[in-house]
């Protein structure tokens, strides 16, 4: 587990390196704060006593995404290198399909980094946040939390039908998520009936919607939206800004997002590893 006092580093570098670059890192700060991990997952390059390298390592059942920074004033000196180079070292002991590098579309620094190792753009991911929409209320979904084995067991499948998960990988998932996350899990009801499942994370003053999923039988009949209408409806009475993160080409779910008020303030750029 990380420090206090790591994190505030961490927190202080970010904000140094986003207010120079004019683009914002996608460091995880809920996992961050949440590490359990058997092995490392974060590395740490000091100068003087001043944290001025990081690289956080992040996984995701059957990938791992890696995402880090620099202070401007030591770039050029090879410290990125050195991170990735431990950070990929540690990750390929870990039994992973898929090694992706996350920048922010804006940063140029990083995209010139990247032409100089082996990686290929794979995709980009949209950062939204809801903006004040009407939005209508149906008796017939119902959100709850996650209580039961039988919940439990539709988040897995759920995991494996709509995100490509290999049943171990979302069984290994579900459980370092049920230890060591506060997000909320919640189950999505339709008339009584298990239809899906969401996460909401409350950090920071923030709420932030991941794991959204719908059976893929029961998609197309407006079940999603209004299950995210009621997400948001809870939120949006908390009064906490509202948050999601979707991948460019998933235009469906772009779609609905948009649909119930979301507007993309951010993209993040990935980067397919190759060894």
């Amino acid at each position: 587990m990380l420090k206090k006092k790591q994190l505030v580093e961490i927190k202080a570098l970010q904000e140094i390196c986003e207010k120079e670059g004019g683009f914002q890192l996608k460091l995880n700060f809920d996992m961050l704060e949440n590490r359990t991990a058997n092995y490392q997952e974060d590395f740490f390059h000091y100068e003087d006593g001043k944290l001025v390298g990081f690289l956080g390592s992040y996984s995701f059942g059957n990938k791992v995404e890696l995402c880090g920074m620099v202070h401007p004033e030591y770039r050029r000196k090879g410290i990125f290198s050195r991170l990735l180079e431990k950070g990929l070292e540690e990750t390929k002991k870990q039994d992973v399909r898929t090694i992706l590098l996350n920048a922010p579309a804006e940063s140029l620094s990083a995209k010139k980094f990247l032409q100089t190792i082996p990686c290929s753009f794979s995709f980009s991911e949209y950062q939204m946040k809801w903006h004040n929409t009407e939005l209508t209320e149906d008796e017939t979904i119902t959100i709850r939390p996650s209580m039961t084995n039988e919940d439990d067991e539709a988040e897995i499948q759920l995991d494996v039908l709509c995100f490509g998960f290999l049943e171990k990988e979302a069984r290994d998932y579900a459980q370092m998520i049920g230890e060591n996350s506060s997000d909320q899990r919640l189950i999505i009801e339709a008339n009584g009936k298990t239809v899906g499942k969401i996460r909401v994370s409350e950090l920071n003053g923030e709420a932030w919607i991941y794991g959204f999923a719908i059976f893929p039988e029961l998609q197309g009949k407006g079940i999603g939206r209004k299950a995210l209408s009621k997400i948001v409806q809870i939120e949006r009475q908390k009064g906490l800004p509202i948050f999601l993160e979707v991948e460019a080409k998933n235009a469906h779910a772009l779609r609905l997002y948009e649909s119930c008020g979301f507007k993309s303030y951010q993209a993040q750029d990935y980067y397919l590893y190759s060894s």
